[in-house]
C-alpha cells in the first residue's frame, strides 16, 4: 500500500475522498452501473405499470436492495415500498440534493452483476410514448388536424 504523505492530506481537505465513479453514482441514486438489476424513470413509477417486472426481479435477487428516489412524492413510492415487504427486500429512500436524476427507483445488489438491459420498455409496461412536436410548425398542424 502506498504510504500518504501531506500532499494527499491536502488533496483529500480540499476535494473531499476519493469516489468511484460520481456520475453514475448520482444518476442510480448512490450505487454503480455494475450492481444495478433494475432502474424506473420518475415517469414510470408514478404511471405504476412496472410493479410485476420489480416483483419478478426481486423474486430471483433476494438479497437486493430497493432504493427510491425521495424527490418523488410517497403516495407514488408506497405500492412499491408494500411489494418490497412482501418479498423482504430492504428498501431506502434516497434524497440527494445536489443531484438531479431522473431515475426514480433502483433496485440494487452489494456484488457485481453486470445486467445489460435494466431499464423496462414503455411498451412491455403497456405505455406508449406520444411525441409531441412543439413550436410552429405543431401548433399549425393543430389547426389543420383532419377529423377523426
Amino acid at each position: 500500500m502506498k504510504k500518504r504523505n501531506v500532499d494527499d492530506y491536502l488533496q483529500e481537505g480540499i476535494y473531499g475522498t476519493p469516489e468511484t465513479k460520481p456520475s453514475e453514482r448520482k444518476q442510480y441514486l448512490g450505487t454503480i452501473r455494475e450492481r444495478v438489476i433494475l432502474v424506473l424513470t420518475k415517469g414510470q413509477v408514478m404511471q405504476g405499470t412496472a410493479k410485476k417486472e420489480l416483483s419478478s426481479r426481486m423474486k430471483q435477487y433476494k438479497d437486493a436492495t430497493l432504493l427510491l428516489n425521495g424527490e418523488v412524492s410517497y403516495r407514488f413510492l408506497s405500492p412499491y415500498m408494500d411489494i418490497a415487504e412482501e418479498e423482504s427486500i430492504h428498501h431506502t429512500m434516497v434524497s440527494n440534493q445536489e443531484a438531479d436524476t431522473d431515475t426514480g427507483l433502483v433496485l440494487t445488489v452489494d456484488y457485481p452483476v453486470e445486467l445489460e438491459d435494466v431499464t423496462v420498455n414503455p411498451s412491455v409496461t403497456g405505455v406508449e410514448e406520444k411525441s409531441v412536436q412543439r413550436g410552429w410548425k405543431g401548433w399549425m398542424r393543430s389547426l389543420f388536424k383532419p377529423k377523426e
